[in-house]
This record gives C-alpha cells, structure tokens and sequence, in this order.
C-alpha cells in the first residue's frame, strides 16, 4: 500500500484508505478507480473490494517504518475526507503524521466542506500539507474551505484543468499545481488557461508548478510552458524546513 512515485511533485504514496466515489466534473476519468481495477484484477487483496472505500489498518503505521526523510502523498487512491471515512480513522491517520515527523505529507481533496468542518479538531503540524483539487471556476468554492482550515501550508491542485479560472483566490495560499487530464478520453487543456493562473501566480508571489500538459501520450506532450519547466516549491522547502 505504499510505492515509489513518478508524480513529479511528490516521492512516495501512502495509502490507508482506498476507493472513491465521482463528485464532479474532474472525477470524469479518474486515474485512481482505473488503477483500483486493475490492482483488482491482479488479485491484490486491499483491492478485493475495488474502487469501494476501504479502511486499511495495516497500512496505518507505515510512515513509521520508512527512516529516510521524502514527501509523502496521502491517499492518491482515496479521498481522506470521503464520508465513508470515519471521523477517527481521519485522527489516526494525522496521529501517524505527527509521530512520523520526519516526513512531509501532502493531502488532497475535493471535499473542502468536510475538510472545513474537522479541521478544528485534527493536529496540524507543519510538515502536514492540505491542499484541494479545483477543476474549474465551477469548483474554486474549495479554495475558501481550505483558507479557512487550520494547516500551516495550503496548497492547490488544479488538475484535471478543465476551464479558466480567471479571478483565483490564492489568499493564504503557498503553492499552486497545474496540470492537465491524461489518458483514454482525456478532455484538452487550453494554453491560456494555464498562462493565466500562472500570471495570476507571479502577480501574487505564489510558487507555480507545471505539471503536464496531458493527453493521451503525456509524455509526449511534455511540461514545458513558454520554453521553460515551472517546479516552483513551498518556500518552507526553500527555506529547509523537514526533508
């Protein structure tokens, strides 16, 4: 339930918690609930239930085990804030974190509302990242919640990229990722839109990342945006904190 990752803004995943439900626009070709049936299929046993939300209790620990320092991307097959997830599985989750202090961990979510409503009660830490996934303006309600939580470095990811968003609250905000769709199916990106949040971006002195263009052959497509590759980081990053 842990692996090396070739997601360029992060080292490594852990998951506790597997499977998810479509909430939006975004979730259209989810990466996660193609990769949950074939781990299925493979007969791996915390996919017997495939795309199902489950708890796994052996993978609680596992940060604790892994001695070198790296950034650790939380439930990239999951949403912790799903409301299948128990409010305490959620504290055993940010009770591992802060044990496992070495690491920085990188959360995402689309459901900001419920992130808004336990933030009060979680441990945030400082090598604890919260971000929310924002597809569109349609979403970017999401970028309020998080502003009102109480983590100490907020983050965006606005990937799958699906429209402009052309007025981006990045008020309290430390990072913002772009990037767009990929795969079967995978809906264009347009190169304004991502022009715009980065112009946005250095308006606001908020560290851009370009992800990827995406594309059924993303690698094709590349990451250069204007001739350059954008990997701009946190500045706790630049400053030393953690890893």
């Amino acid at each position: 339930m842990a692996a090396n990752s070739s997601i360029e803004w992060t080292e490594a995943t852990w998951n506790p918690v597997t499977g998810c439900d479509k909430i939006s626009p975004g979730c259209k070709h989810c990466y996660a609930e193609r990769m949950a049936r074939r781990l299925k299929a493979m007969g791996l046993r915390n996919y017997a239930n495939g795309f199902k939300v489950t708890l796994h209790e052996n993978s609680l620990d596992l940060p604790l085990s892994w001695k070198k320092p790296q950034n650790i991307f939380v439930n990239s097959m999951s949403d912790l804030f799903h409301k299948n997830v128990p409010d305490e599985f959620i504290e055993r989750v940010f009770d591992v974190m802060n044990s496992a202090s070495w690491h920085r961990y990188q959360i995402l979510t689309k459901r900001s509302d419920r992130l808004s409503s336990l933030s009060r009660i979680l441990p945030w830490e400082e090598n604890i990242w919260m971000g929310v996934s924002v597809e569109n303006a349609q979403t970017a309600y999401r970028i309020d919640d998080l502003e009102n939580s109480d983590a100490s470095v907020k983050f965006l990811s606005l990937e799958p990229l699906l429209g402009a968003i052309p007025n981006l609250n990045l008020k309290g905000i430390d990072w913002v990722i772009v990037g767009g769709e990929s795969g079967p199916g995978a809906r264009p990106m347009k190169e304004e839109w991502v022009s715009e949040i980065r112009d946005q971006c250095i308006a606001a002195n908020v560290p851009f990342f370009f992800k990827q263009w995406g594309g059924v052959n993303k690698k094709k497509a590349g990451r250069l945006l204007d001739g350059r590759f954008w990997n701009e980081m946190p500045r706790t990053v630049l400053a030393g904190y953690g890893v």
